[in-house]
């Protein structure tokens, strides 16, 4: 379903990457590693259609169509994109719609609930700890339910039973069909097997 060839990444003087190709099918993984610096985000960026390769194509279904693939798309970089100011029902909230996946009160309580911050659901987002902020992250991504996810570093800041939670939601995506490719410095308990990419 997602695919690509000949992409090459470039940085000013500096290639990241060249000539790199992959094919993905429904239920499938690509764990991305390599050191700081080497393309990973830049990657994932490019598969989202969020940045241009410097050469190279992106297809996915069949079709080099970008805004079609952002439609079934999940991106999430590094940090956590939430506003301070709003609780954690509130971000959920304004980012489905910002996502064009608008969902009912009733289905992101359960979310959140399903992520372990029901306990937290009123609270502004200043006061959650880095864990907590990839966890709202993570109902977001329930919640969306798009085809590909595309995560960088989704397990940073996470403690054990976080790590745990994450594993078993990108397990079940992949188990109803979904794909993800995924940028990762640790190992991944994932009950699907997973290819690696290393740059």
């Amino acid at each position: 379903m997602l695919s690509a060839a000949g992409l090459t990444c470039q940085r000013g003087d500096a290639v990241l990457f060249r000539d790199l190709g992959l094919e993905l099918a429904a239920g499938e993984a690509l764990l991305v590693r390599g050191p700081n610096g080497s393309g990973k985000t830049s990657l994932l960026r490019i598969l989202a259609g969020i940045a241009a390769p410097a050469a190279g194509e992106v297809r996915w279904r069949a079709s080099p169509d970008r805004a079609a693939r952002q439609l079934e798309t999940a991106y999430q970089g590094h940090t956590a994109p939430l506003k301070d100011e709003l609780t954690v029902v509130e971000n959920l909230d304004f980012a489905l719609a910002l996502d064009g996946a608008p969902k009912s009160r009733a289905d992101i309580l359960d979310a959140v609930q399903e992520v372990g911050l029901a306990s937290r659901r009123n609270l502004p987002a200043r006061h959650l700890s880095q864990g907590q902020r990839r966890r709202v992250g993570l109902a977001r991504l329930v919640l969306a339910r798009r085809r590909l996810w595309l995560l960088d570093e989704p397990a940073t800041a996470l403690d054990a039973a976080g790590l745990t939670l994450f594993c078993d939601v990108l397990d079940r995506h992949l188990a109803q069909g979904g794909l993800a490719v995924l940028s990762t410095h640790q190992p991944l308990p994932l009950a699907h097997p997973a290819r690696e990419l290393n740059l």
